[in-house]
């Protein structure tokens, strides 16, 4: 597995690696290299409080400059810049956080959103899978976000589009959902030898070789391989 970059000048490396095997047309496992960004949905606490630190500086630099080039903010100037900081404290703390899409929601999505709705969803429903599976969904995050990137430049009514809408959209949030109706009690019990754990990683694992096959494909502008690729889910639990 490969490990996050530890360092800008990591960052770096990887990335112009990255990008002269797409030139030379290498990769390690032939798919497009994973993207790494910041996870979804996560750190939502520690988002608002950057945003809060970083309207609030504005406040006190425009301010200083106000009291600095034009005339001294005085005791009412202050107490103004207080209460404007107050004011945006209150607002970003308190503004409604964006609901989680649902699956509903995201068929009938944008294909240049489609992605990241897809990921968000995803990120939502982490505490109702098991352990093992959480590895496989951060591999599908970072696909994700290299397949959100592509999609601003495919049509919408191209038949490629018609195949990362079905895997993306529908398939993947299909079979996930599916391994939820399975009661917990009977997700470790074995049936048809593996049991429905096992299931959705290996079903997981499928969906996120895929994904990285699209893309790889988009990247290469072979949209005619990508149309006919044809393949479905290998893996997918079907609970009674």
């Amino acid at each position: 597995m490969t490990l996050p970059p530890s360092s800008e000048t990591d960052q770096a490396i990887i990335a112009a690696r990255a990008t002269a095997d797409r030139v030379a047309g290498r990769t390690t496992d032939g798919l497009i290299p994973l993207q790494r960004s910041p996870r979804r949905g996560r750190g939502g606490a520690k988002a608002r409080a950057l945003a809060i630190a970083a309207a609030n500086l504005t406040i006190l630099i425009a301010a200083g400059l106000f009291g600095a080039i034009i005339m001294p903010l005085g005791m009412f100037g202050a107490l103004a810049v207080m209460m404007a900081m107050i004011a945006v404290t209150l607002v970003i703390a308190f503004a409604p956080a964006t609901p989680v899409p649902t699956p509903e929601r995201i068929a009938r999505a944008e294909l240049k959103a489609l992605p990241m709705q897809t990921a968000r969803w995803l990120d939502a429903q982490r505490p109702t899978l098991p352990a093992p599976a959480i590895a496989m969904l951060d591999r599908i995050d970072q696909r994700l976000d290299t397949l959100g990137v592509q999609m601003a430049a495919l049509a919408e009514e191209s038949p490629a589009a018609a195949d990362v809408r079905r895997l993306v959209g529908e398939q993947l949030p299909d079979f996930v959902r599916d391994y939820q109706r399975v009661p917990a009690a009977l997700r470790a019990t074995p049936r048809n030898g593996k049991t429905p754990d096992q299931q959705l990683v290996d079903g997981l694992e499928v969906i996120e070789r895929e994904i990285g096959a699209m893309s790889t494909q988009l990247a290469q502008g072979d949209l005619d391989a990508l149309a006919t690729r044809g393949r479905f889910l290998e893996i997918k639990y079907q609970g009674e």
